[in-house]
């Protein structure tokens, strides 16, 4: 005898043609961008900043739950598969601005090395000590240092630009943690240095390979004790920075991590962004769930 059909059948069966429906619609809209990079009619960069975010109100709903943020906490979480045809980034979570507290510093040293591009040269020896400080130790005086080189804001802003950010504003003065960016924003950023460009767009107007391959290199000698973060979603080695800072203004943390890691023979570019933690134990918690949970959602699409 056939059961009767359950009152949830048909709205779930109507939110997975829903789910399927959105992830053709992305895959075609990033199959379409990566023609247009191939004829050259569009350069990577320009293709970082057009590719289509997926943001599914069911997938970020079945995200928060598995992740549960507690109290004040916010999350959002960005993926890119690598090795997927047709990628697109998805976004889990409200794609909205965050402090960047010190991933900021890749911005910072990619900004540096478009500099030292455009001016024809490679970084200085005291260029290189404060690079390898900021991104290896997370050292704070060499990113002021940095900070300043660039031009600060205005000149982080400008660097953004030509990577394909559109979506990043520069903390005021010397605080450089303050900048503002959302999750989208990090994997354009990320994808500038884990993609090659084009012949056409090489060292003209983004990152040059020598460049991509020595941020890529201090991203994979973050200390031990900093190594926390997106890490947690791969049972491999992976290139990332964290950041962290407590708000004087509510004492609750903000806790981010970037980079990319290497889970079931695929390469993901991830960005998570938190704020309104308790405790900074309790912030890279949240976002190790984040990583953990936005990867294996994205492989099961």
């Amino acid at each position: 005898m056939p059961y009767p059909s359950s009152p949830f059948s048909r709205p779930l069966r109507a939110a997975r043609r829903g789910r399927r429906r959105a992830a053709v619609g992305v895959t075609a809209f990033a199959a379409a961008v990566a023609a247009l990079v191939s004829t050259g009619a569009i350069t990577p960069t320009q293709a970082a900043a057009a590719t289509a975010v997926a943001r599914p109100d069911s997938a970020t709903a079945d995200f928060l739950a598995q992740v549960r943020p507690q109290g004040r906490e916010r999350v959002t979480a960005a993926v890119l598969d690598l090795d997927a045809p047709g990628r697109g980034t998805t976004v889990y979570g409200a794609d909205t601005a965050y402090d960047t507290a010190s991933i900021i510093k890749v911005d910072i040293l990619a900004a540096l090395l478009l500099r030292a591009q455009d001016a024809g040269r490679g970084l200085t020896a005291q260029e290189r000590t404060h690079a390898e400080a900021m991104i290896e130790r997370s050292d704070n005086a060499a990113a002021n240092a940095l900070w300043r080189s660039i031009g600060r804001a205005p000149g982080l802003e400008a660097a953004s630009k030509r990577l394909g950010l559109t979506s990043t504003r520069g903390g005021p003065g010397a605080k450089w943690g303050l900048t503002r960016t959302t999750a989208s924003d990090q994997i354009r950023l990320l994808r500038a240095v884990f993609e090659p460009a084009s012949g056409a767009s090489e060292g003209a107007e983004g990152l040059t390979a020598p460049s991509r391959g020595y941020l890529r290199t201090l991203m994979s000698r973050v200390v031990d004790e900093q190594s926390w973060g997106v890490s947690a979603a791969a049972r491999s080695a992976a290139e990332l920075k964290n950041g962290w800072l407590q708000r004087t203004t509510t004492g609750l943390w903000d806790v981010n991590s970037v980079g990319r890691v290497a889970v079931g023979g695929h390469h993901y570019l991830v960005a998570v962004l938190s704020d309104g933690s308790t405790s900074m134990k309790d912030g890279v918690s949240l976002v190790e769930r984040a990583a953990r949970t936005a990867i294996s959602a994205t492989t099961d699409r």
